[in-house]
């Protein structure tokens, strides 16, 4: 974190000694900066929320957006090419919404505002993963209706809508099993069991995953093993 000198500017002792406090937060979790960021930022247990002031966090989001304007770094302008190009490869063998560089520029820009957040100057490779990884998981909330990366073909008798809803419902289940066991790989009967335990109808089973596989979201690892992908 960079608090910016600045004439225009006096920040508050209450300012400056939050965001010390911001800053050794952020040393001390550099170990586990390759954590997942729901993983990062989910309360320990017992831990309880220091929320900062109102009028506080309104100087804090004032001073950021006025002088903190950061700039990709190399490796994290590479991430976000790499997503982007998937995303365009990954729409030419769906019937999607059209992938344009206004997701490019999203990210791009959240990428930035990541890294802003931080009073940064440069946002990093790692703000780049945080939000390819939010991105991610709204495509599965939403069915990604609007990026293309979670379509699943639609049928003559709509049964894509299902399969989509299927799809939502039946990762966000792996995820929960996977927070309590701490095993991401699970066999197609295990995911079976969950669908069925938690009432998910999923009318052709064999293509969903076959489309969760494809699109990153699982990894087939056997002939009836999947990897979840954590991140």
């Amino acid at each position: 974190m960079a608090l910016h000198g600045s004439k225009h500017v006096q920040p508050s002792l209450s300012m400056l000694s939050q965001t010390g406090s911001i800053r050794a937060s952020q040393t001390c979790s550099t170990s586990s900066a390759k954590l997942p960021l729901r993983e990062k930022i989910k309360l320990a247990s017992g831990e309880k929320l220091d929320l900062l002031p109102l009028p506080l966090l309104r100087k804090y989001i004032s001073y950021a957006r006025d002088y903190v304007h950061p700039k990709l770094t190399e490796s994290a302008a590479k991430v976000i090419q790499d997503f982007y190009v998937e995303l365009r490869r990954r729409h030419h063998t769906s019937d999607s919404t059209p992938i344009t560089t206004r997701q490019l520029e999203s990210l791009v820009r959240l990428t930035e505002a990541r890294a802003k957040l931080e009073l940064r100057e440069e946002a990093t490779e790692q703000d780049a993963s945080d939000i390819i990884e939010i991105m991610k998981y709204s495509m599965v909330d939403t069915y990604s209706d609007e990026t293309g990366v979670l379509d699943f073909t639609r049928t003559q008798h709509g049964a894509g809508m299902s399969n989509r809803a299927g799809a939502k419902a039946l990762i966000n289940v792996m995820r929960r099993q996977f927070q309590v066991t701490l095993d991401d790989v699970f066999s197609v009967a295990d995911i079976k069991l969950l669908a069925q335990r938690h009432s998910i109808v999923v009318k052709d089973f064999d293509s969903l995953l076959s489309s969760l596989n494809e699109q990153g979201y699982l990894l087939m690892k056997g002939q009836s093993t999947y990897q979840l992908q954590i991140t």
